[in-house]
């Protein structure tokens, strides 16, 4: 009787921060606790920033730095996702460092200038940042030559001086993967039934109705999946914004939500709308607790659909590779909405010609390669806060 293969294991953690309850674990410097999170207090510092106008405006600044995160195996990549507001032209400044044993292992990186609108700042990744031990890849801290097994982040407020409004952090967190395993992961990909057989009633919304609308925004059509998506995910949840929200949107189209979903999505720099930390921070205005991670399998997203909770993940093939989505895709968002009775996975998928013809159905082991292969199984999870996460594995990823 021959051993059984040995288990393949993705190293994946995430860890997050609630605030201002967890605000003790890390350090503060001019913010204070309040009712909705963490808000300026006494600045600390003052911070000039030119805009796209050419405008230099000067802006009251404090911090809220996080402990360091041990993960426990050496660091690829580092994803990280908040919620918060922006009232009044402010903003957050979100930034990543790595960390190995008990020291900094990285300079700081800035992976994100963020507001919840672009009326007077533009929301931006920052590209360009690179040095021997990491780079910045829009929304994601890639380690080069540097020895890293954790990391930190620090989340910068700020508010033009002669406001009065202040920004709000309510919660920050990251995800940290290891090197990509050569052959498929084993064991977190047991095939049980769980979720098979349940569908959740997700609206359908086809991003290619607004094509060619909007340019300033990245048009619609090939490039609004990822906000066409949280906005499924959020009507699902009854949390879509009120019309008076979108009332701006000329003309109206045939559907004026996602207008505003892509405009609040928007990176300046990256000029698109699937910054995918932008998506979950803009679905944090609407009430729901928001966090970009990865999963290993789809093992692990049968738990959130037995949960009830739909998942928004991203993939990349080839027109074939997947039978039913016919087109070619060097990265794609499509809601996850639950399994056949057979385990096969359901899909609300945007790029469909109309809505009617977004519900399919596809293979699950070519689905799953598309989804880790693509993007190593990045994925939204969009939740009320009082609905529970299911219970996380011993090495946690949500």
């Amino acid at each position: 009787m021959t051993d059984a293969a040995p288990k393949i294991r993705w190293d994946v953690a995430y860890r997050g921060f609630r605030l201002p309850d967890d605000a003790g674990l890390g350090s503060l410097s001019g913010l204070r606790a309040g009712g909705q999170g963490l808000v300026l207090a006494e600045p600390a510092d003052r911070l000039a920033h030119t805009g796209a106008d050419g405008r230099t405006r000067r802006y009251a600044a404090g911090s809220w730095t996080s402990p360091p995160v041990p993960v426990g195996f050496g660091v690829r990549d580092v994803v990280p996702s908040w919620t918060g507001d922006t009232p009044g032209g402010c903003w957050l400044r979100v930034e990543l460092r790595g960390w190995h044993d008990d020291a900094p292992a990285t300079g700081w990186y800035v992976i994100a200038d963020w507001a919840a609108d672009d009326h007077t700042f533009r929301r931006t990744s920052l590209p360009g940042q690179r040095d021997a031990d990491a780079r910045v890849d829009t929304d994601t801290l890639v380690v080069m030559d540097a020895t890293v097994t954790g990391w930190q982040v620090r989340m910068t407020l700020l508010r033009p001086e002669d406001a009065d409004a202040t920004p709000v952090l309510r919660a920050v967190g990251a995800v940290a993967a290891g090197p990509r395993p050569t052959a498929a992961v084993t064991g977190a990909t047991a095939r049980t039934p769980a979720g098979w057989g349940i569908v959740l009633d997700v609206p359908r919304y086809s991003q290619r109705l607004h094509a060619g609308a909007h340019p300033q925004w990245g048009g619609g059509g090939d490039s609004w999946c990822s906000p066409t998506c949280t906005s499924m995910v959020l009507a699902f949840w009854d949390a879509a914004p009120a019309p008076t929200r979108y009332a701006w949107v000329a003309p109206a189209g045939p559907r004026p939500v996602v207008v505003h979903a892509a405009r609040h999505c928007y990176d300046h720099a990256y000029a698109g709308a699937g910054n995918w930390p932008f998506n979950t921070a803009y679905a944090g205005l609407h009430g729901v607790e928001a966090f970009v991670t990865r999963l290993r399998s789809l093992a692990e997203a049968e738990a959130f659909v037995t949960a009830g909770i739909p998942l928004i993940v991203s993939a990349a093939f080839r027109a074939g590779e997947v039978p039913g989505l016919d087109y070619d895709t060097a990265g794609h968002l499509m809601v996850l909405v639950g399994f056949t009775d057979a385990g096969a996975p359901v899909l609300n998928d945007p790029y469909a010609p109309d809505d009617d013809a977004v519900r399919r159905t596809v293979d699950r082991d070519r689905f799953e390669a598309a989804w880790q292969g693509g993007s190593g199984g990045v994925t939204y999870v969009l939740r009320p806060p009082g609905v529970p996460l299911p219970p996380a594995p011993e090495q946690p990823n949500w």
